[in-house]
């Protein structure tokens, strides 16, 4: 019995240590939508049970949606270098001027309408170009999303002359520099501030992609949705998955590993595909809430991004200010983004 009481407290001791070991890395992701957004059900999620797996059971990530944590979205990206919390997903655009090289796959006839390649072709460019723009964290993975098409509360859209007086939303300075050259007004906000500015006529309408249709209700605010041929949009948006890179400094080599792993270039293809699908659901949802879905012609396509290219010089003279080279990064992401774009 005596040896059988052992033994048993030797079991128990085992257990102990594996499941403490289980436990040994808590991480806290902070992010703006809500839980149902498929920006966590399907990329948030299961990237961080990706990362718990690769540990060995060793990490838990603990995701913390809508703000639950406190602040406003444009803090995300202090609150993670300021180690408040661990993780982040968050839009580089929220604070203006921080990440102006990464700016160039937000720009018109940049992104056009490939999420897989422009989230490859700035995987390529970090490293040497966009990484010296993300001080205090460490990147997991950089993304965008389908990109941005055009929801409008009660006006058809087919020419820019159509936009012309109207107040229009977007989340980033290049968004709003796009909506001015279409002879709107931009008007700033989160995104979790649209449905009440659409319903109150605040916006006549907002540049952002369908994939946010379903987590937003926007097919009960708008009537009509606009984009290019094949797709095309008009600019887009990026995204940041990021630590504090003080958290990151002080984890072991096989932790660190298991973030990477699951970071890597099949993930962020994945991304991009998981985004285009989030789209084509969206867009289905409006249209079957009675919304009409207009595809213009690649005539009409061409006189937008003709009316839209001065975004681009716009955006090369702004950061030529700073030292940077524009017009060798818009060319650089071009070709980049048709290299991944034919494979």
């Amino acid at each position: 019995m005596a040896k059988l009481g052992l033994a048993m407290t030797a079991v128990g001791l085992v257990a102990g240590a594996v499941s403490a070991q289980a436990q040994e890395y808590t991480f806290k992701l902070h992010h703006f939508l809500g839980a149902g957004a498929p920006a966590q059900t399907q990329m948030l999620e299961p990237w961080a049970r990706q990362v718990e797996e690769n540990s060995g059971g060793q990490v838990k990530i603990e995701i913390y949606p809508a703000m639950t944590l406190g602040g406003a979205p444009p803090e995300l990206i202090r609150q993670v270098r300021d180690g408040v919390v661990d993780l982040v997903w968050t839009v580089q655009g929220y604070t203006p001027g921080l990440f102006p090289r990464t700016e160039v796959f937000e720009l018109p006839n940049v992104h056009r309408n490939d999420p897989v390649a422009t989230n490859l072709a700035m995987r390529e460019m970090f490293e040497d170009t966009l990484k010296q723009e993300y001080e205090g964290v460490e990147v997991m993975f950089l993304h965008v999303h389908a990109g941005q098409g055009i929801h409008m509360v009660d006006k058809e859209v087919r020419k820019p002359a159509d936009l012309e007086g109207l107040q229009m939303r977007i989340p980033t300075r290049t968004g709003a520099w796009i909506i001015e050259a279409l002879g709107a007004s931009p008007v700033a906000m989160p995104v979790p501030d649209l449905p009440q500015a659409l319903s109150k006529k605040v916006v006549d309408g907002a540049f952002i992609p369908w994939e946010i249709i379903p987590p937003l209700k926007l097919q009960d605010q708008t009537k009509y949705q606009i984009e290019g041929a094949d797709m095309a949009r008009f600019g887009t948006t990026t995204f940041q998955v990021s630590m504090n890179r003080a958290r990151w400094d002080g984890l072991p080599e096989d932790i660190q590993k298991a973030f990477r792993d699951a970071s890597g270039e099949d993930w962020v293809r994945e991304v991009g595909e998981i985004w285009r699908a989030s789209d084509d659901f969206g867009i289905k949802l409006a249209t079957d809430a009675g919304n009409e879905h207009i595809v213009l012609s690649e005539e009409e396509t061409e006189a937008f991004y003709t009316q839209l290219e001065p975004v681009v010089d716009r955006w090369i003279e702004e950061v030529s200010g700073e030292g940077i080279d524009g017009a060798a990064l818009v060319e650089r992401a071009r070709e980049l983004i048709a290299k991944y774009s034919s494979q």
